[in-house]
């Protein structure tokens, strides 16, 4: 009767731990059984006195440390990752895009998020917008983007249209170069692609403004056509971002025009993506807009 007494009435050391956890010791009695369940091993032996633990209580004693530094990682870890500074950032990039405003951009968003790991992906407008859809990407970068339900659009920056020349060629000594300076000029038209971009443009200014247009070569990219105006192939109209190729020989002018005076880099993300890396991105690309403005103004 006695033992029974003893063995049903709360443990000193029980009621000393249950004190500290700030909790009643019928629940911290049932909780340490339910581990010991789990576990399949009993934690401690129970006496008279109060509790010891067993070898396999001591073994689990030992994690505790391991244990609670695991948890407070996991704990920051998702923190960061809600936060949007933890994750992946895909990018679609086009190649005359990577010569001037996204290399910052992404250095920036970089720096400021480390942790963040960013993946390059050089595709055509087509295959950003199908790579969007499709969730290979989280952005896309690219100009003259078309209009699509399922796309947001927005301008990243606005930059003048400028008329490559190899060096000794006679429209180096104008200051400014018009579309009429380019009539019968052998031009080099970039990009060579289906859908409307750069060369569609080029070619429709062309015939607005009355002007004949002699294609010499239709290249896929910006690099590709600056080389062969530096190989004095020809000439061609083309965006003030290519001027940091530097290639030698080659001579930039401004281009006065009508039609073409400015032209708008865009990005492009599926509007109901709320995950917080693409908006800390969006955050900073305009930001960056904002900041063009204000230096224009």
């Amino acid at each position: 009767m006695n033992d029974r007494f003893v063995e049903q009435r709360p443990s000193p050391t029980g009621s000393r731990a249950a004190e500290r956890l700030h909790m009643a010791q019928p629940p911290l009695t049932r909780n340490i059984r339910a581990l010991e369940e789990e576990l399949g091993a009993q934690l401690f032996i129970r006496t008279t006195k109060g509790a010891e633990l067993t070898e396999a209580g001591r073994a689990l004693l030992d994690e505790v440390p391991n244990i609670l530094a695991l948890s407070r990682r996991a704990e920051e870890q998702a923190q960061l990752a809600g936060q949007g500074f933890m994750g992946r950032l895909d990018v679609g990039i086009f190649r005359s895009g990577i010569l001037n405003v996204i290399p910052r951009l992404l250095a920036e968003f970089h720096t400021a998020r480390p942790e963040v790991k960013i993946g390059l992906h050089n595709m055509s407008k087509a295959e950003q917008i199908t790579a969007l859809r499709e969730r290979r990407i989280t952005i896309g970068f690219n100009r003259l983007v078309p209009n699509e339900t399922d796309i947001a659009v927005d301008c990243v920056q606005r930059e003048p249209f400028i008329v490559a020349l190899y060096e000794g060629h006679p429209l180096c000594e104008k200051k400014t170069v018009t579309l009429r300076d380019l009539d019968s000029e052998r031009m080099i038209l970039y990009p060579n692609a289906p859908v409307h971009g750069l060369a569609q443009e080029v070619t429709a200014a062309f015939h607005v403004e009355g002007v004949r247009l002699c294609v010499e070569q239709e290249v896929e990219d910006v690099v590709t056509c600056i080389a062969l105006v530096a190989s004095r192939f020809g000439v061609a109209v083309t965006t003030e971002s290519a001027i940091n190729l530097r290639l030698p020989g080659m001579l930039y002018r401004p281009l006065r025009s009508t039609q073409l005076r400015e032209i708008e880099l865009s990005c492009l993300y599926r509007p109901e993506d709320s995950s917080p890396i693409l908006q800390a991105f969006l955050k900073l690309i305009r930001s960056s807009r904002s900041k063009q403005v204000r230096v224009k103004q």
